[in-house]
């Protein structure tokens, strides 16, 4: 029977949590790196026991942690994150312009077949790569140096690139999203990049449909169609059929259309998932009720996941890097909280139930089936 391993990230610390394919029972080990936040922590499909920590500080400044055992033990392998080049300007939020600044990891993306090699991204806006696991990094600097780059403006959570999806079927394509910049896409292995925006609107920004400076919070693709994503931006749930030349929105009857995680179910492609909040100054579930929404039709058609989740004086968020699914036969969607509780649900979000609760504030949820 397989196992789960899920990776947490936390204000606080990471935690490792495992089962075996059941999920019901959990061993929980933690926290490692006590009191540090932990942004993000990802393992390699390439090698499940090698494992990425983003370690952060505002004290002390930034870490890559890395482990070879599952978890186990740690090793800081890299903390160089050097913008190449002249830096140039962004916009800062009142509009003037602003050096870019490295502040922290936000994403790691492990390649699918070397372990060694993985991206991050970071804020301000940038993307990063390493070949040596996480030892040295080099910036992939046609992204920031985009002609559009110095319009770029921070999102409330500062400007931060957030999401990293690498191209299974075409290896020389990623696509990454920035807050508030919006969607990008490289089709040459990270050396050029295309604002891929057309079809958003944001009533926030001087032009509604402008090229870029849409506040995208994250983007979703199943494997096996990659020219298919689905984003949850700021208001709006969107999805591309064309690798993102064009968006529609899908948010259909949503109760809101604000909130920050998307995913996709392991094996049903049109089968979609997100946790609408109440808008973007009250950031919790509307009437204090926490329930994810899913669409069985690739959007539009949304139906409330309430079963096991607390619905009445729930007051806790659900951040963009904190939504996860695994691939056992009968998928399992899992997601953490602002409260410092991890639900998972092993019937496709029928039926929830609580892993842990009482963690530090949930940043991030990934998940790993193992043999």
């Amino acid at each position: 029977m397989s196992a789960i391993r899920v990776l947490a990230g936390t204000r606080k610390g990471a935690f490792v949590l495992e089962s075996d394919g059941k999920r019901r029972d959990w061993k929980v080990d933690g926290p490692h790196f006590g009191g540090w936040e932990i942004y993000h922590v990802k393992a390699s499909p390439a090698d499940p026991n090698r494992i990425y920590a983003s370690q952060t500080s505002s004290w002390f400044g930034q870490i890559v942690q890395r482990s070879d055992d599952g978890g186990r033990t740690w090793t800081p392998v890299g903390n160089q994150f050097v913008y190449d080049g002249t830096p140039g300007t962004h916009q800062s939020y009142d509009g003037t312009p602003h050096p870019w600044e490295f502040a922290r990891v936000w994403h790691f993306e492990p390649s699918y077949d070397d372990p060694d090699v993985i991206y991050a991204g970071v804020e301000d806006a940038a993307l990063f790569r390493s070949t040596d696991g996480g030892a040295n990094w080099e910036e992939l600097a046609g992204l920031r140096t985009h002609r559009s780059a110095e319009s770029w403006q921070p999102g409330a959570g500062g400007m931060c690139l957030h999401t990293i999806i690498l191209d299974p079927a075409a290896p020389r394509r990623m696509f990454v999203a920035i807050s508030a910049a919006g969607a990008f896409r490289s089709d040459d292995s990270g050396a050029t990049w295309s604002p891929i925006n057309r079809g958003l609107k944001s009533n926030s920004i001087p032009q509604q449909e402008a090229e870029v400076g849409h506040c995208v919070h994250r983007i979703a693709m199943h494997r096996s169609r990659p020219n298919v994503l689905f984003m949850q931006k700021h208001w709006d749930v969107m999805r591309s059929d064309d690798a993102g030349d064009s968006w529609r929105e899908v948010s259909g009857n949503l109760p809101t259309d604000f909130g920050f995680p998307i995913d996709v179910h392991a094996h049903e492609p049109e089968t979609i998932y997100v946790v609408p909040i109440k808008s973007d100054s009250e950031h919790y579930p509307i009437d204090g009720r926490l329930q994810v929404y899913r669409s069985r039709t690739g959007g539009d058609e949304w139906e409330p996941l309430t079963k096991g989740l607390p619905q009445g004086n729930c007051y806790v968020n659900v951040l963009r890097d904190a939504m996860a699914v695994d691939s056992l036969d009968a998928c399992g969607i899992y997601f953490g909280t602002t409260g410092g509780q991890i639900y998972v649900s092993s019937d496709s979000g029928d039926t929830w139930t609580s892993i842990v609760h009482d963690l530090p504030p949930v940043l991030s949820v990934e998940v790993q089936t193992l043999p």
